[in-house]
């Protein structure tokens, strides 16, 4: 009687080796939308932050004044809000660790180079990061207006902030005309710009 050698079948050892690579892809995939979620990612443009939960200021809204505030810049110069009174002012939130800001800032130092002769000014405030932190961001990026270093919050927190990009478009009459939370387009810039300068 003879030895009896196993028959193989054709295909197994591939399919076996191309059940493995889904597997992995599915697993890589699954880790990064936990790490990204981990890290305050929402999928709406937006970074979502923690703020103190009362601070017994009211939160601006359309058609009011701004919460006045002060600090100083990255570089250490003072900075005010009063200093923009009686000027079309665009108010941005973000933080160099704001993976949305910084996708949309090549655009916005875009569109405040194109307005600014025009009267507009930009008031970056950076929150949550130290100031050499924005401070080294701002520069390798060529960011031209001024940036507010939030390390602590205190200006995010009165302001009410759920997440960062946020945008306060201000009129030159002091009164804010539109808040937008998360990354804008070009032509969103461009429309919201446009509004404040025209009044």
């Amino acid at each position: 009687m003879g030895s009896v050698t196993p028959s193989v079948r054709p295909g197994r050892s591939t399919a076996g080796r191309l059940q493995t690579i889904v597997v992995a892809v599915i697993a890589v995939v699954v880790i990064a939308i936990l790490a990204w979620s981990a890290m305050g990612g929402s999928g709406d443009g937006f970074t979502k932050v923690e703020i103190a939960p009362d601070t017994g200021v009211t939160a601006p809204t359309v058609g009011s004044p701004p919460t006045p505030f002060s600090g100083l810049t990255y570089d250490g110069k003072p900075a005010s809000l009063a200093d923009y009174a009686g000027k079309p002012l665009w108010l941005t939130f973000g933080g160099s660790w704001c993976s949305d800001c910084r996708v949309e800032m090549p655009v916005l130092v875009e569109t405040y180079n194109r307005y600014s002769g025009e009267g507009l000014s930009v008031l970056g405030v950076f929150i949550n990061e130290p100031a050499a932190d924005t401070g080294a961001y701002a520069q390798r990026v060529g960011i031209p207006f001024p940036i507010i270093s939030d390390a602590s919050g205190k200006i995010a927190s009165a302001y009410r902030l759920m997440g960062v990009p946020t945008h306060v478009f201000i009129g030159r009459d002091g009164l804010i005309k539109e808040i937008k939370i998360g990354a804008l387009a070009k032509d969103e810039m461009e429309a919201a710009v446009a509004a404040i300068l025209a009044e």
